[in-house]
């Protein structure tokens, strides 16, 4: 593995977009081509998985890991933003007792409808929703099925409640806190946010945006680059060696897997799921495997 390629479990701080914490470091460590995966909002703070190089073509499957919250509720009032930093739209005197709360999680487990907020990164007709929002425009947003594995409440307050969530890919906290908020008589907004977890990515396997910035200021400095492998969650995958399979796989041609090395391996399962092959712990092609040949769609070399 290189520290050409790679991820960076890096952990966002409050007050920063997800946009300039990776220019900070694209800057710093003078790196071509870097990405993230999962937006995390200026307010918020936690997990950004970075991606260096070719592995920013995993972004999309990456996306797919379950995410891991904690949040808080300010109960009583519903902003323009659906967090601390809009303007406030309703009030109400109406606080949800902590039995009331506790009986509501279970309507918020499994596949819901959800409708992102206003002031989001949602396409309405080309046009990103908050640009519309800040121009005045009317527009209404289409509700999606977003997925819950889990939601509890951490710690119980009158006026606010902190809870633990891990959800899927596409799911607003925003949108939860208002229309878990609706569900309890009440209005509701985030006033804190912190991701602890995005697949195999933990807070406390993390470096601070602060941290890795003083590591140095070349790309060959930064010693906290994990292989590309590290971040795919739940993926088939293929070590290959062969210097011509390599060749091959660069070339994008199909090759032949060592199919006594595919026997724990389902190839239903493979029918469904995209294909990877590594090196050395680098992903080096994505793609589709048919019996014993792998046919490339994406290839990293």
């Amino acid at each position: 593995m290189n520290n050409n390629q790679g991820w960076i479990n890096l952990y966002k701080p409050k007050n920063l977009s997800s946009f300039q914490a990776i220019k900070k470091i694209k800057k710093n460590f003078s790196i071509e081509k870097i990405g993230h995966a999962g937006t995390l909002d200026p307010l918020a703070e936690g997990i950004l998985p970075v991606a260096l190089g070719k592995t920013t073509k995993l972004i999309p499957f990456v996306a797919m890991n379950l995410k891991k919250y904690k949040f808080t509720i300010t109960w009583g009032s519903q902003t323009s933003t659906d967090d601390i930093s809009g303007s406030i739209l309703h009030t109400s005197d109406n606080f949800p007792s902590q039995n009331k709360i506790l009986s509501n999680l279970k309507n918020y487990i499994g596949i819901i409808s959800q409708v992102p907020p206003t002031v989001s990164a949602v396409k309405i007709n080309g046009k990103r929703a908050y640009k519309l929002a800040r121009e005045n425009k009317k527009f209404q947003i289409s509700s999606k099925n977003v997925y819950i594995k889990n939601l509890k409440l951490i710690k119980y307050n009158q006026d606010s409640s902190i809870f633990e969530i891990e959800c899927g890919k596409g799911f607003y906290i925003r949108s939860l806190a208002r229309d878990f908020a609706r569900d309890l008589g009440t209005f509701g907004h985030i006033s804190s946010l912190e991701r602890l977890k995005v697949g195999r990515f933990t807070k406390e396997s993390s470096i601070f945006l602060d941290d890795l910035l003083k590591i140095g200021k070349r790309l060959a400095d930064i010693n906290c680059v994990r292989p590309s492998v590290s971040m795919l969650d739940d993926i088939l995958a293929y070590e290959i060696v062969d210097e011509n399979d390599l060749k091959d796989i660069s070339m994008g041609k199909t090759i032949k897997i060592d199919e006594k090395k595919l026997e724990n391996i389902s190839l239903i399962t493979t029918e469904e799921k995209d294909f990877f092959l590594s090196n050395n712990g680098d992903i080096v092609s994505i793609g589709k495997l048919n019996r014993n040949l792998f046919k490339p769609k994406k290839v990293l070399i």
